[in-house]
């Protein structure tokens, strides 16, 4: 079976300089060991350093492709050239503030110019609505350009930020997956991937992915959300999600992110155990840990 994580996020030095700067670390200084040494994780290096510990990795773990999320607005210059050095194995994507002034130029620029794949928002990050304009000139570049939108919905919660004492004035109430309607009816063959089942909005991104086909889920991380449910277990939720949504609408992912802990493999393990356990069929399970992935990005 081909297995690919449409989940990943790129780590790079910069983007470490950046948490190192918001915890109030002098310039000049190397941030980017400082900070990694604050987490007790591995200093990433350079971009394409970085890049070939990602290529290690996934041959050790068996994954033939992934998708690496830039994961501050300004990173996807780091993600593009891990991109350019392995554009067998590596799918860019990257984030995006739309109500930044220069968000459409960038827009353009990292799919255009950087030869980037996916555009990422998060609006409980970056508190905008999803229906708002400045949100879909940034799906509408996607859509004419044929690319894909990565839309992070429901709870966000951000470990590393934790770790280092940063504040996360996250406002979840952005994060609701019915605001995407408005670029489901204007966009109807854009490809819309929202990640971890809609983060504790099930019910709701259920609702928009029966309505409109555009509309993916991907199933990386343990899913902790959950426990906002107490009528659900991952098993029901994975069960759900092929009744409603379908095989070929699904994504594994992992959320992987930062090294020595590198691809998290035992969530491939309880995902599979799962479908197993749901008497899954074999064409199904191919499809959402690898066939769908190929489909929306083929490879060369």
């Amino acid at each position: 079976m081909i297995l690919n994580d449409f989940h990943c996020h790129f780590f790079s030095s910069s983007f470490f300089q950046a948490l190192g700067r918001q915890a109030g670390l002098q310039e000049g200084e190397d941030l980017a060991r400082i900070v990694t040494g604050r987490l007790e994780w591995d200093n990433p290096g350079s971009n394409l350093e970085l890049a070939g510990r990602w290529i290690q990795e996934l041959d050790r773990e068996g994954v033939n492709r992934i998708g690496l999320i830039a994961s501050l607005p300004g990173e996807e210059t780091s993600v593009a050239e891990a991109v350019e050095a392995f554009p067998e194995r590596f799918v860019g994507q990257f984030m995006i503030d739309p109500g930044q002034p220069d968000a459409l130029d960038r827009t353009r620029h990292a799919f255009a110019e950087l030869g980037l794949s996916v555009v990422c928002l998060f609006p409980a990050m970056h508190l905008f609505r999803l229906d708002s304009d400045e949100s879909m000139g940034i799906l509408e570049i996607a859509n004419e350009l044929n690319r894909v939108a990565f839309v992070h919905c429901g709870v966000l919660s951000l470990g590393v930020r934790k770790k280092l004492g940063l504040p996360s004035p996250f406002d979840v109430r952005f994060g609701n997956p019915l605001d995407l309607q408005r670029a489901t009816h204007s966009f109807p063959r854009l490809p819309i991937v929202i990640p971890h089942f809609g983060a504790g909005f099930f019910r709701e991104v259920l609702v928009l992915a029966d309505l409109h086909p555009g509309i993916h889920l991907d199933t990386s991380s343990s899913n902790s959300w959950v426990k906002y449910s107490p009528d659900l277990n991952l098993q029901t939720v994975f069960s759900t999600a092929f009744e409603v949504v379908g095989s070929d609408r699904l994504l594994f992912g992992t959320d992987s992110s930062f090294f020595p802990r590198g691809w998290q493999s035992s969530i491939l393990g309880t995902q599979q155990e799962i479908l197993s356990d749901l008497g899954i069929a074999k064409q199904e399970q191919e499809a959402l840990f690898g066939a769908n992935f190929d489909r929306l990005f083929p490879a060369g």
